[in-house]
């Protein structure tokens, strides 16, 4: 198996290992410092970076041992081959137990060292590869992604991290698309509970019958097609944080039985008599006016109140202008490193279309729209042809009761819901049709 280069230091106090070695391994299209000593060879781990150090137990009047752990001090994702004459248990043993993560004897061939490095090769790959996902995922997660010039949110993102710590239920309110389940995943970041699960259930997109086995789990034979046992999403978070999105729509049905859970901890199973206990911290989301909805009695009054302990709003983009160009541009460079493009930058044309467009389905709309530009630009600056026209139309968005067609109207409508909501179904379920309607109607508007 081809081995990727590595940046290899040699330890040897005998001049033919540090030469033979050397050859060796600069043959093999690795780079290789060589020193004789333990001082060296201390002086290059500081100065260079290494990803694997062979080490010779005996370095005149030191100990090779007590150069592993200085070593990994300097460099803590250094691997470090031990090379020796006088191997023994005892000796391997006790420099794994110094951080040592392999072990040779003298003399050894080709064939060891080969496979030495091919191992230490193949986890420093890995870990490239951690490292660069968890790069990507730094520069949009709740840190990046909630750089605000906006007071409103700099105040919800104080709050939340405030409320971190704690094991409060909290609310987030806020309009479609303004990152309510990315400041709930924020606040699990945030939180001592980190370590531990995250999940996320959309109330709405359920049934009453599938969101509880979903939220409680259920046994085997509990209803029509559960041929096996599910534990459900509570117990999947034991000790982590379950978030509850569109919690308006939680059917009346559930929620007496939710209510019972977030006072008691405990729960049963759909088709089980057993009782359980989870330590599970809720997260709620909406955009529903859940105290409107009491006064409908579309929403249990306790339940509302056991849920808003601690509430959260989220302004929504049209009210954080200060916002929309910088989140663009982190975007436009997260989406062209993800989609391998030289994508760098917006002309001006394209940052004015962005500053003065309304934004109705908020940061996940301008996340659309960045991403569209991002697939369909091949240079590096995207211009406003890339965009969609509803961002540069010189005309102002019509409302009911302007001088156009019931057909435009209509079309502006469904575009403006299409990109404020999450799904298919969210829009037709808000139009107040069928999805087969809503085809029907964006291939009649070409949408």
């Amino acid at each position: 198996m081809q081995t990727s280069p590595l940046n290899i230091l040699i330890v040897d106090d005998e001049l033919n290992i540090r030469k033979t070695l050397s050859v060796y391994l600069e043959t093999e299209g690795h780079k290789v410092v060589a020193v004789s000593n333990y001082d060296d060879a201390l002086s290059e781990a500081s100065r260079l970076s290494f990803d694997l150090a062979f080490v010779d137990l005996r370095l005149g009047t030191k100990s090779g041992l007590d150069l592993i752990p200085a070593m990994l001090a300097a460099s803590p994702w250094l691997k470090v081959v031990v090379i020796t004459a006088y191997a023994s248990i005892d000796t391997a043993v006790e420099a794994i137990r110094r951080g040592a993560t392999d072990y040779i004897s003298k003399p050894f061939t080709p064939d060891q060292v080969r496979l030495a490095v091919q191992k230490i090769s193949e986890v420093r790959s890995l870990q490239h590869r951690i490292e660069a996902l968890q790069d990507d995922l730094n520069r949009m997660n709740a840190e990046t992604e909630f750089s605000t010039a906006s007071h409103a949110m700099q105040r919800a993102l104080e709050l939340a991290r405030q409320v971190a710590s704690s094991t409060s239920i909290v609310l987030i309110t806020g309009e479609n698309g303004t990152g309510k389940s990315v400041l709930a995943r924020a606040i699990h970041a945030w939180s001592d509970r980190s370590g531990m699960p995250f999940a996320e259930i959309s109330c709405p997109s359920l049934t009453a019958e599938l969101l509880e086995s979903e939220l409680f789990g259920h046994v085997r034979g509990a209803f029509t097609g559960a041929v096996r046992d599910n534990p459900g999403r509570i117990a999947m978070c034991e000790g982590g944080t379950l978030l509850l999105d569109e919690i308006g729509d939680l059917p009346t049905t559930l929620q007496p039985k939710l209510l019972r859970f977030i006072q008691e901890r405990t729960y049963e199973r759909l088709g089980d008599h057993v009782t359980r206990k989870a330590d599970v911290r809720l997260i709620t989301a909406t955009n529903m006016n859940l105290a409107q909805a009491v006064k409908d009695h579309r929403f249990r009054e306790d339940l509302y109140y056991r849920i808003n302990v601690i509430a959260i709003e989220i302004p929504p983009l049209r009210e954080r202008a200060d916002d929309i160009v910088p989140l663009a541009e982190r975007m436009l460079a997260f989406l062209g490193r993800t989609n391998h493009r030289p994508l760098q930058h917006f002309t001006e044309g394209a940052l004015d279309a962005l500053r003065h467009y309304s934004w109705p389905g908020n940061v996940r709309e301008l996340r659309n729209v960045v991403e569209r530009a991002s697939i369909l630009c091949n240079m590096e600056t995207v211009g406003i042809e890339y965009l969609p026209e509803r961002l540069y139309e010189t005309e102002a968005y019509p409302g009911p009761g302007d001088l156009i067609s019931l057909e435009r109207l209509e079309e502006l409508h469904i575009r403006r819901v299409l990109a404020s909501t999450k799904s298919l179904q969210e829009a037709a379920d808000i139009l107040g049709v069928d999805q087969t309607t809503l085809w029907r109607r964006r291939k009649r508007y070409n949408i």
